[in-house]
């Protein structure tokens, strides 16, 4: 590990967790150069929902540089854009009764959440923006003034400037928060301006697994269209199936203004798009550009995985059905610790979360145990106080289950050892 301590900056953040180096990877299994294999509950934040060197992919990938297609194009036409744009609007926009234009930004999800602000911002010809506490957006200036996450919040590189933050669904307990949003809508004297738009995860990733209800997202457009607001969800993390549907707001029946897709919708390549309703396409030719707004290669291995596993439900029934397993063994293992430890589990479809409410400490130390037993786990959540599941949306039943047994086993030794070491203090 010595050269990437010699010369990587000091800001690379995973290899700290996870301390050894990877050479090759299949599905949901990393392999590092010493032939040990590692479970992967990671899936590179969300990135690899159809797991790592997807055989269709890999292939249709090859064959595609083979016959010298095109690489980059900037916004050009390609054939390997207009096969993309055609498969998305056939197996993803039709079924759903979705009508959005597409944008391609920046090869990053925070490049998608800045063209939506940006865009919003033109349309309404307003600059504030409702943002909720614990959501992450993105690192970019931008999207870091949309972001709770306090770790992000230094002054040295965050604009404050035209956000305001309201609190997320449960913030506050079973009190519904979005009367809060409302009472500062309705009083003019509020010091909250009318904004362009609000923005919103359905499921907050690294803010801690926290599940937003389809009743609180169904009022939250509702007041969206009353005080005419566009609405924003960042489906960047857990769009893309993680939830079991495609797009995660889809169980609660509403229709966002746009949608920003990154991670997962490349098939494991850079790749983000913009998805807005029509009539907000105001953009001048050339207003909002980029070097990498269109990767090809990555048009190629989206249209393969959309081919693959959104043909028809056989996906969304898999994630669903692997909830309940992953759901039931966090259940258990909390149950077994009831009497030491609160343990509070939430999550839906294939993002979940395991905090231990009485120690905020203590999910690290159970990503290292993990990481011990050749498990790939990492936190999240305003104190890193939450373990984030996340495995490949493909992953099969068995590994998954061993998986959450490796996880487990940490989870039981690391609580051993906590009560031996208070047993030597006393």
């Amino acid at each position: 590990m010595r050269i990437f301590e010699s010369l990587e900056s000091e800001v690379r953040g995973y290899i700290r967790s996870f301390p050894t180096i990877f050479t090759k990877a299949k599905g949901a299994i990393l392999t590092d150069e010493q032939d040990v294999e590692y479970i992967d509950f990671f899936a590179g934040a969300g990135t690899l929902n159809y797991g790592h060197n997807n055989d269709a992919i890999s292939a249709a990938l090859i064959e595609y540089l083979q016959n010298d297609g095109i690489v980059h194009g900037l916004d050009m036409a390609t054939t390997a854009k207009k096969e993309f744009l055609q498969t998305f609007e056939n197996l993803i926009l039709k079924p759903r009764n979705l009508e959005y234009k597409l944008q391609f930004t920046g090869p990053t999800g925070t490049n998608a959440v800045e063209t939506a602000l940006k865009l919003a911002r033109l349309v309404k010809g307003r600059s504030n923006i409702v943002t909720f506490t614990n959501g992450y957006h993105g690192l970019s200036q931008g999207s870091l003034a949309v972001t709770g996450n306090n770790e992000y919040r230094d002054e040295s590189y965050i604009s404050r400037c035209n956000a305001t933050f309201m609190p997320f669904d449960g913030y506050f307990g079973d009190w519904n928060t979005l009367e809060y949003l409302r009472k500062f809508l309705d009083d003019g004297s509020s010091g909250v301006d009318i904004p362009a738009a609000v923005i919103v995860e359905t499921i907050q990733g690294e803010g801690g697994i926290n599940v937003a209800s389809a009743k609180w997202l169904q009022e939250l457009e509702s007041i969206c269209r009353e005080y005419d607001i566009l609405l924003i969800i960042d489906d960047i993390q857990v769009g893309n199936g993680r939830s079991g549907e495609f797009f995660s707001f889809e169980f609660a029946g509403i229709n966002p203004d746009m949608v920003t897709l990154s991670k997962s919708i490349g098939g494991g390549l850079p790749m983000a798009l913009l998805l807005f309703r029509p009539d907000l396409d105001q953009w001048k030719p050339g207003e909002h550009t980029g070097t990498f707004r269109g990767n090809n290669l990555a048009f190629v291995a989206s249209r393969v995985s959309l081919e693959n596993y959104w043909q028809n439900d056989d996906l969304s029934n898999a994630v669903f059905y692997k909830e309940k397993i992953l759901k039931e063994t966090l259940e258990k293992i909390a149950q077994k610790h009831k009497d030491t430890y609160t343990i509070d589990i939430r999550g839906r479809g294939l993002a979940y979360g395991f905090e231990i409410k009485d120690d905020k400490t203590i999910a690290g130390e159970i990503s290292e145990y993990a990481f011990k037993e050749n498990l790939i786990i990492e936190t999240c959540g305003s104190d890193s106080q939450v373990v984030k599941f996340l495995p490949p949306l493909v992953i099969d039943e068995d590994t998954l289950r061993e998986g959450l047994k490796r996880f487990e086993t940490a989870v039981d030794k690391l609580f051993a050892d906590k009560k031996d070491k208070l047993s030597e203090e006393f």
